[in-house]
């Protein structure tokens, strides 16, 4: 695991959430996402919030299993993650991915959303006294 970063420009926070940078190497492989989770447990995060357009391609190829072997390790720390961006390229080449968006975003580990409002509006709906 990569040492947190000492300026968190590299990882910035919104709230309660780890911006990851747009840019840099495509996310694909498990010790991506749990470099993630380290720097959200650093942060104090309870989300993470990774561009569309940062995900390797695989991560949409639902077949790689790329995006449910991410996805899991997020689970399995209790580390929300949100794909931020359009992704319309990848659902409109998948029925299976637009299956799963559509399921995703009505649960409460992985949600797709356009934008950082939206995610932000999507967690104060969540909070709690609302």
């Amino acid at each position: 695991m990569n040492p947190p970063p000492e300026d968190p420009p590299a990882a910035l926070t919104y709230g309660q959430v780890l911006l990851c940078e747009p840019e840099g190497t495509p996310l694909r492989e498990e010790r991506d996402a749990l470099d993630l989770i380290g720097d959200a447990g650093y942060q104090g995060a309870r989300w993470v919030a990774i561009p569309a357009g940062r995900l390797h391609d695989d991560f949409y190829r639902l077949r790689t299993r790329v995006a449910g072997d991410l996805v899991q390790k997020f689970a399995n720390y209790r580390i929300g993650v949100a794909i931020v961006g359009d992704i319309s390229r990848h659902t409109a080449a998948s029925t299976a991915l637009q299956d799963w968006v559509r399921e995703s975003n009505r649960g409460a580990q992985i949600w797709f959303v356009d934008d950082l409002d939206e995610l932000g509006r999507r967690l104060e709906e969540r909070s709690p006294g609302r």
